[in-house]
């Protein structure tokens, strides 16, 4: 018998499935641990009786489905097992019926990736602490300025939003977006390349970018949504993704001039602990207060991107994983080699980046268990 028991595992797992409908075989990584995880499915792929650990209720099904291959390889809810759902939330088994085609989903490949794409960013956002079940958080609107949005981490689907939108957003359902996180007074657009290069669409995403903020000012006191964070599997392919968001050669549609802030969040371990840290209130601050303390330099301060100036060196932190801010400042390192460069980074991010930086800059490295146990032991 297997208990469904509010957060354990099994819970988690159903709990992902009602919202995104399916989930990649190959990213079972994002909720914890992997091969306990891996059991999990293993077993709810076969008839179990499974007991409702709150109400002592107990049914006898298949709950899971898993098909396709390789990449494609996807878990579903069998239809047998949708009134599991009832044991999540009383609104759970609605959300989902109307969210999913009564429970009928499409062979397409394209399909199966853009949910697969959805479905990691909820499970990354769920396991750094974000909540992200629909019918738990607070309802957005666009009717009033209510500005009453709370601090807490929140993330909101793409689907959700585009219902906020009305007909401008439904044009913009080609965008990339896969949500939007909310966070003591921030918004974050979020992207999910996966594996590969994502396509870009400038004149799309910019439509949505205004309507983030359409949003952001009918329920929060957020004034612009200039940040977007990149979920990816290789830094590489991130970089890529922003440097070639400049083939429409219309400067305003690249992906760093239509957000300043670029912060790539790799699908695995580390992205989700940084994540647990961004989702800290003022964590850009105090982690620069950490590394630097007075020798830190403000934004407005500098005459190009950097964070401190120590001992005649011009030193940058990549601990955040900004991506657009690391392209300007290896712009400003090309630009003028009579300076001292540096870069502080986590060593699971040094090999990347001194494969993009090179030789313009030397490197340090800190280890991410430094910055929690500070960080967090202070939240």
């Amino acid at each position: 018998m297997m208990i469904f028991a509010a957060c354990n595992r099994f819970y988690k797992l159903i709990a992902i499935l009602s919202i995104t409908g399916e989930y990649p075989m190959c990213s079972m990584e994002l909720f914890g641990n992997k091969r306990e995880y891996k059991k999990i499915v293993s077993k709810l792929t076969s008839i179990q009786t499974i007991r409702n650990d709150d109400t002592k209720e107990e049914m006898t099904c298949k709950v899971l489905n898993v098909s396709g291959k390789g990449r494609l390889k996807t878990i579903r809810l069998n239809k047998s097992s949708i009134r599991i759902l009832d044991w999540l939330d009383k609104d759970a088994l609605d959300y989902y019926m109307a969210a999913f085609n009564e429970h009928k989903f499409s062979g397409d490949e394209g399909h199966i990736r853009r949910n697969h794409r959805v479905a990691e960013s909820v499970c990354l956002c769920m396991t750094a602490g974000a909540g992200v079940m629909p019918y738990n958080l607070f309802k957005l609107q666009n009717k009033e300025l209510r500005r009453t949005l709370p601090d807490s981490p929140s993330f909101y689907l793409a689907r959700d939003i585009k219902r906020i939108g009305g007909n401008e957003m439904n044009k913009t359902m080609f965008t990339r977006l896969t949500g939007a996180l909310f966070s003591y007074g921030r918004c974050y657009a979020v992207y999910n390349s996966r594996d590969s290069v994502m396509k870009w669409n400038g004149m799309g995403e910019i439509k949505t970018v205004n309507n983030l903020i359409e949003i952001c000012r009918y329920n929060s006191n957020i004034k612009t949504v200039d940040s977007a964070i990149l979920m990816g599997e290789s830094y590489e392919a991130a970089l890529t993704t922003v440097m070639e968001s400049d083939k429409s050669r219309r400067y305003e549609f690249r992906f760093d001039r239509l957000y300043y802030h670029i912060y790539f969040v790799p699908l695995n371990e580390y992205g989700v602990r940084q994540l647990k840290i961004m989702l800290l209130p003022d964590w850009n601050e105090r982690l620069s207060d950490l590394l630097f303390g007075v020798a830190y330099v403000r934004p407005e301060e500098r005459i190009f991107e950097y964070d401190a100036f120590i001992d005649n060196k011009y030193i940058f932190s990549f601990l955040d994983g900004d991506i657009a801010r690391l392209i300007r400042f290896k712009e400003a390192a090309e630009s003028d080699e009579s300076k001292t460069y540096e870069v502080v980074c986590y060593p699971h991010q040094l090999e990347y980046v001194k494969r993009y930086m090179g030789d313009c800059c030397s490197y340090k490295t800190i280890s991410i268990e430094k910055v929690e146990d500070r960080l967090l032991l202070d939240a």
